[in-house]
């Protein structure tokens, strides 16, 4: 399987055996001793497993959800255990998990996954083909498709053919896993075995999965297989440059060409025997321009041509009127074609890291009315300005996609940036400002850059900021304050807030002005990080609702030279979840917390322990500071670094 080590996995002993059972199948020793005659059929199906933790799981896995008093199922699988041959027991265990699936739906997203190929497959490609196929029964948006698609892994998850990455990582010792969907959900990867498994099954289904190499592909096409097969992925070898003229395969719905070789010629005429061809993907093909029988595709509903290097001439795809995906990612397309305005069924269009993409002609991104998904990260830079004599698209033209949902994009200058711009409908989108590279943590994203708030943004981005998850602002202009809550509503999903190298900033949160809140704000907030903010003074400035930042876990605070404290203490007794703060460079400030009557409010009581959770805290070059916070306590938990005044009681009452 090309691994470069090999590690020999002893198997378990009937103890741990048994006991990897009871906790994977979630039941106890009493629960057993109440089913007397399903714990001796259980200890059997563990006895045939034959100490394999692979085989004990998949099986612990698929009976965790049945009832122990159907002793019909425990003793079928117990049965069909018994009647496998010798070696043949894992293969057995995954065939009898992957019968028990409820649905065809995940039954054909395992076989798919299988016909990709172990190792790792793109989520968002798993999603592009899906949706050509119409696997989820004509859901009506992507968004649906994607949620379905996280079910089917909610549903394959139980029977251990779906597992989280992240568990996949810490636990592979005591708990392997076969096909791992990680936490972001960007990528599925399987596990050797269920990938041979899954091909073994695929190939003996009416509706044929093969997969062939292009040894002996013109013989292959004249037999009865090929011309029923459904699913083909097709291995290009270096040794071969040209394919068959054609292949007849009347009822394909699914080409994918894997191709290692650069010199590989694919005829003009290779799909006109395809007609209901529904996925084509012909990624990493070193063509100049696509093959003229892709015109006969008249069903085709997915098209992947990614990261294809030599690509040029696309104009051919205006004739698949149908086509529902279009995916160019990181191909060498330089124009987009004026033939995309017959695209009117594109559903998603996907141009990320097309680097030389240079030419996007006027109004054919609002010809799309169709387009829900619009992928154009780390791409097309050259964007018109509204009113401009410039034949490129403008921004606005966003404006005209009012079935547009999820949106990443790169935008150079914020001067592109239309005050008129909406964005109300967004629910996922990744937007980048002043930036080129960047990453991201959530899938409500948005980063600025060089932005000035009085000339750039206008309600519709301003809308936008109120419902993202994830914030950055650098060199941030026009405002002396970053966020302003304006109503309850407001930032209610905001978890990670950066600001950095803004020297008009004088508040962070301003809620002047206002009428006060009864419930706290940033409710979700998790990380706070300030750097460079020269005139930084308060970082909320106004009304503070009680129970504001009672999620943040990190707080961090880097060369604000005016910041004379960080909270007041009726802040700072919610922050029950903080973990780690730091706070450097900040030369005038005088207490991290300070008490509000020292500044002249009114809050009653201060014998509190503040920071319960707080792991560390490290102080650096705070060249006035008195005190952390008078007539406090601090937990004895933490773990102080300072350089801070040594002659002055960093804790007053110590």
């Amino acid at each position: 399987m090309g691994a470069q080590i090999c590690f020999l996995v002893d198997t378990l002993p009937p103890e741990e055996a048994w006991t990897l059972f009871k906790k994977t199948a979630g039941v106890c020793d009493s629960v057993m001793e109440e089913n007397p005659e399903v714990r001796s059929i259980a200890i059997q199906v563990v006895e045939q497993c034959e100490g394999l933790p692979i085989a004990i799981v998949t099986i612990a896995k698929a009976l965790k959800d049945k009832t122990l008093q159907a002793v019909s199922v425990w003793k079928n699988v117990l049965e069909q255990l018994r009647n496998c041959a010798m070696g043949k027991k894992v293969y057995s265990c995954l065939d009898w998990s992957y019968t028990h699936l409820k649905g065809d739906e995940a039954k054909s997203l395992l076989l798919l996954c299988g016909m990709l190929g172990g190792g790792v497959i793109s989520f968002d490609l798993l999603l592009k083909f899906c949706i050509g196929l119409d696997c989820f029964d004509h859901k009506e948006s992507v968004e649906q498709a994607r949620n379905k698609l996280l079910e089917l892994v909610e549903i394959l998850d139980p029977s251990r053919l779906l597992l989280d990455s992240h568990e996949y990582r810490q636990n592979f010792d005591d708990d392997p896993s076969f096909l791992s969907v990680d936490s972001e959900n960007k990528f599925v990867k399987m596990h050797d075995v269920v990938y041979d498994v899954a091909r073994e099954i695929a190939s003996k289904k009416p509706r044929s999965f093969v997969v062939k190499e292009d040894v002996g592909l013109e013989e292959w096409s004249k037999t009865d297989e090929s011309k029923s097969c459904t699913f083909i992925c097709l291995h290009c070898k270096v040794v071969h440059n040209q394919l068959p003229q054609g292949l007849v395969c009347l009822k394909l719905q699914f080409f994918l060409l894997r191709n290692n070789n650069p010199f590989l010629n694919i005829p003009d005429t290779f799909f006109q025997g395809m007609k209901k061809l529904r996925v084509l993907d012909l990624s990493r093909m070193h063509f100049t321009t696509l093959p003229l029988s892709l015109d006969s595709l008249a069903n085709l509903r997915t098209l992947s041509i990614d990261w294809c290097n030599n690509l040029v001439d696309i104009a051919i795809i205006g004739k698949l009127t149908k086509l529902e995906v279009l995916s160019l990612e990181g191909s060498a397309i330089q124009h987009l074609p004026n033939e995309m305005v017959q695209l009117t069924n594109l559903r998603l269009l996907d141009l990320n890291d097309c680097r030389k993409l240079e030419v996007i002609p006027r109004n054919i991104l609002s010809s799309l009315s169709r387009l829900e998904c619009l992928f154009m990260s780390h791409t097309f830079i050259k964007w018109a300005i509204d009113g401009e004599s410039n034949t490129n698209a403008c921004l606005s033209e966003i404006n005209h996609l009012s079935h547009l949902t999820t949106l990443y994009i790169t935008i150079s200058d914020a001067k592109l940036l239309s005050k008129d711009i909406l964005f109300e409908n967004l629910t996922r989108y990744v937007i980048l400002i002043g930036y080129w590279l960047g990453s991201r943590r959530t899938d409500k994203t948005l980063k600025l850059n060089k932005v000035d708030r009085s000339l750039h943004l206008g309600d519709g981005m301003s809308k936008l900021l109120e419902k993202s998850q994830e914030l950055e602002f650098q060199e941030l202009s026009g405002t002396n304050y970053v966020l302003y809550p304006s109503n309850g509503k407001s930032f209610l999903e905001l978890k990670h807030l950066l600001v950095t190298n803004s020297p008009e900033i004088q508040y962070i949160i301003y809620s002047m002005n206002q009428p006060y809140q009864q419930h706290g704000v940033f409710p979700l907030l998790e990380s706070l990080v300030l750097r460079s903010l020269d005139n930084l003074q308060q970082v909320w400035h106004g009304p503070i609702p009680i129970g504001s930042f009672s999620n943040l876990k990190t707080l961090e605070v880097y060369s604000s030279p005016k910041l004379r404290y960080l909270f007041l203490l009726s802040i700072a007794r919610d922050l029950s979840q903080l973990e780690n703060m730091i706070i450097d460079d900040c030369k005038a400030m005088l207490q991290i917390i300070s008490c509000e009557r020292e500044l002249g409010y009114e809050y009653g009581g201060t014998n509190l322990e503040l920071f319960p959770n707080l792991r560390t805290l490290k102080l650096q070059r705070l060249l006035e500071l008195i005190n952390f916070s008078s007539g406090l306590e601090a937990t004895s938990s933490t773990f102080l670094s300072t350089n801070a005044r040594p002659e002055d009681s960093l804790f007053s009452n110590k």
